[in-house]
């Protein structure tokens, strides 16, 4: 097994791992609204919402 493909599946496994023992619903409270949902539902909305604003920022810094 390649060095690389060994960390992809770590990776993959330990993300496993951390969303099973994040199950419980939690209340988040944004302005006026107040939504409840499961954690393992919130992590990876959140670490979506940040890599798609990461990479916007990211690109408009290149352009100058």
């Amino acid at each position: 097994m390649k060095p690389k493909m060994i960390v992809v599946v770590l990776v993959i496994v330990m993300a496993l791992i951390i969303l099973s023992q994040n199950t419980q619903v939690v209340t988040v409270h944004v302005l006026f609204w107040d939504l409840s949902m499961s954690r393992i539902i919130l992590i990876p909305f959140l670490l979506l919402v940040g890599f798609i604003i990461g990479f916007f920022i990211g690109k408009n810094s290149w352009d100058w």
